[in-house]
């Protein structure tokens, strides 16, 4: 395997995690601050409001991007295993 090959399946798959990630953290934070502009304006400072609603909202994103998650792991995976005897010399 030769360093370039290596360099861009790492590359490859540091780009994939990102974009995987980016939906649910996304949810997560729009949530957050959703709930955190809520206790601003009505004072409420209870510390644990804020989790429900960022756990309800990832559950949603992950129903939502899911299969597209899945698709993209398994079109990396796959490829990695195509490319593997080029890999390997």
């Amino acid at each position: 395997m030769t360093q370039n090959a290596l360099i861009d399946v790492i590359r490859h798959g540091m780009t994939l995690a990102l974009m995987i990630s980016a939906p649910v953290l996304g949810f997560g934070l729009i949530v957050g601050l959703a709930v955190s502009i809520f206790q601003a304006v009505t004072q409420i400072n209870e510390m644990t409001l804020a989790y429900i609603p960022k756990i309800l909202a990832v559950f949603i994103a992950l129903g939502l991007f899911g299969p597209w998650m899945l698709q993209m792991v398994l079109s990396f995976t796959s490829n990695i295993f195509i490319q593997l005897p080029g890999l390997v010399k």
